[in-house]
């Protein structure tokens, strides 16, 4: 089959009100012009509101779905979101990487839920940590998730620390001194991108929206920090379609 869009893989949970995990990441890569392939590694029962439970698919299965659609579509960027462990997100990016180097991997570590459930149960182990982070284009942390990667004074000086190994776009959705401000670390260089709307209505599922149209914009072939760019204007688009907490995808 013939696709005349960049092919792009999301492996991430499902989330059945269809605002975050790989539902939001499918339509954020429509809307960006690439076309969306999708692994679910949990099926989770949620609403904008509240996150009742989850249920993880089997490791076994994750990286069979994986090596299968990488086996028979020539994807260009993968999107992981949620994964029940750092052992098992190490399995994904090896699988990947050995598959293929050229495909570039951007993580968005959900290691809570919006509505404070957490994903990860142990402490992350900081060797595997710095070993998988080679390996990735880049990873977008907000500003609570940074410190639980690696712990340090601030959110800054974690995500400078973890530059060292990839880039890194510090989400400033919890940047309480700069509201929606976002750092990327990238090739030993700090860009600041600064929020174009001023006023915007918060959204469950805004980090996966934010890494699957970076994802996106990699796959078309822009440079890290244009794409980080044009993904944020996506985001703000989303963030503002409405005042509810489910938003809309428009280009």
């Amino acid at each position: 089959m013939q696709f005349n869009r960049p092919i792009v893989m999301s492996i991430a949970g499902h989330d059945p009100c269809g605002g975050a995990g790989l539902l939001a990441d499918i339509k954020a890569f429509e809307q960006n012009k690439v076309y969306g392939l999708g692994v679910t590694t949990a099926q989770t029962l949620q609403t904008e509101n509240h996150f009742i439970s989850i249920r993880w698919e089997s490791e076994e299965n994750i990286l069979k779905a994986i090596e299968q659609m990488l086996a028979h579509y020539n994807v260009k960027a993968v999107k992981i979101g949620i994964v029940q462990s750092i052992e098992t997100l190490h399995k994904i990016i090896c699988v990947i990487d050995d598959f293929d180097t050229a495909i570039k991997i951007v993580v968005d570590p959900v290691i809570r839920s919006t509505t404070e459930f957490n994903f990860w149960k142990e402490e992350v182990d900081e060797h595997l940590l710095y070993n998988l982070l080679r390996r990735i284009t880049l990873i977008t942390p907000n500003y609570k998730e940074v410190v639980q990667l690696v712990p340090a004074a601030d959110a800054k000086d974690a995500a400078e620390k973890i530059s060292h190994y990839c880039s890194v776009l510090l989400k400033g959705g919890h940047n309480e001194e700069e509201q929606g401000v976002d750092y990327l670390y990238h090739n030993g260089e700090l860009a600041k991108l600064s929020p174009g709307e001023v006023t915007i209505y918060p959204k469950h599922g805004s980090g996966c929206v934010l890494s699957s149209a970076i994802t996106a914009n990699i796959a078309l072939g822009y440079g890290l920090e244009e794409a980080c760019s044009k993904a944020k204007v996506y985001t703000e688009k989303f963030l503002i379609s409405n005042p509810s907490l489910l938003g809309y995808h428009v280009s």
